[in-house]
């Protein structure tokens, strides 16, 4: 007989859908938040966002030829998603050779070091980001205006972020509704909060993820942020304090596209909670007191590393057994 019982890493899919297939959802949900992007901030984004894909295809190709020299991994179409999440996490006026850098730093450190998909720990785009910003924080921190909106002058190429943790503005003087639309500078995948939204709302309708690390991660930001806002007085703070978090930074392109990715989060839904709860906290705890404005990358690279104690710790009831035996 025929031997039928295989091991292999994850991500594992238990339907017809296929690596592929899954990734391709993927890139149909960011399309919208691209689209803004362009809208936004012209067709420069094209140009980072085509960089970036063809860089991480190109070393994952290499590396996966003369390197590993095991079976070409470029068609299931991670890559790709690792090079437009890594271009989301970048300003649209950045050199293109530190796109390159961070491509090679994303694929070639953080992803194929480790045998390539399934065994990454970390998520290969957020490793890039950060890595750039540290060795790069000018270029990484410098964003245009954009084209077609006067922002509030104060923010002088900052982030919302940004100027109000250098005192700038208040979260109260900033208008919500062009957060919403996109119209303040950031970083591709921070500019677009509802096209993120309708994108996150595809993934789930297309079972690509569940609600379960979205809701823990924007759920623990609001819930911190409205108890932040009450010890300060509450008022109008109370609803506008949860607002400007959810909204600002990568909040949503990291709850829902990044947080959520198969090989780094716990298998199981309550593990998916506990790892979603402790991804909103650290942000708001970096984002309210630590050196950085952003927190949301930091938060997830601390999680990836917790994944394996949750994995270990909160497990599923195995099949038949029968409790107090």
């Amino acid at each position: 007989m025929a031997n039928k019982f295989f091991v292999a890493p994850s991500p594992h899919v238990h339907s017809a859908q296929s690596t592929q297939s899954l990734m391709r959802d993927v890139l149909i949900a960011l399309l919208p938040a691209l689209a803004v992007s362009v809208w936004v901030y012209g067709l420069n984004v094209l140009l980072v966002t085509a960089v970036a894909v063809i860089s991480c295809v190109l070393f994952e190709f290499l590396i996966q030829k003369y390197l590993i020299k095991g079976p070409g991994t470029i068609y299931n179409l991670s890559a790709v998603v690792t090079g437009v999440l890594l271009a989301f996490n970048l300003p649209s006026n950045i050199p293109w050779w530190i796109i390159v850098i961070g491509a090679a730093v994303a694929i070639g450190v953080a992803k194929m070091t480790f045998g390539g998909l399934g065994h990454n720990p970390f998520n290969p785009a957020l490793v890039g980001r950060v890595f750039l910003l540290i060795a790069y924080p000018v270029q990484m921190t410098s964003f245009p205006q954009p084209t077609s909106n006067q922002f509030v002058d104060a923010f002088s190429g900052a982030t919302p972020l940004a100027a109000v943790k250098a005192n700038l503005v208040e979260v109260g003087d900033i208008n919500l509704l062009n957060m919403l639309s996109g119209m303040m500078p950031g970083s591709l995948g921070e500019i677009a909060s509802l096209a993120l939204i309708v994108g996150g709302l595809y993934m789930l309708w297309r079972k690509v993820i569940t609600w379960h690390i979205p809701v823990a991660v924007l759920g623990s930001m609001a819930l911190f942020a409205a108890v932040v806002a009450f010890m300060k007085g509450g008022g109008s703070l109370f609803y506008e304090l949860p607002a400007f978090h959810l909204m600002a930074g990568g909040a949503l392109l990291g709850a829902i596209f990044m947080a959520t990715d198969y090989v780094t989060s716990p298998m199981t839904h309550k593990g998916m909670l506990i790892y979603g709860v402790g991804i909103g906290v650290i942000t708001m705890i970096i984002r309210l007191w630590g050196a950085y404005p952003e927190g949301m990358s930091f938060a997830i690279l601390f999680m990836n590393s917790v994944t394996p104690l949750i994995n270990k710790y909160v497990k599923p009831k195995r099949f038949g057994l029968i409790s107090g035996k």
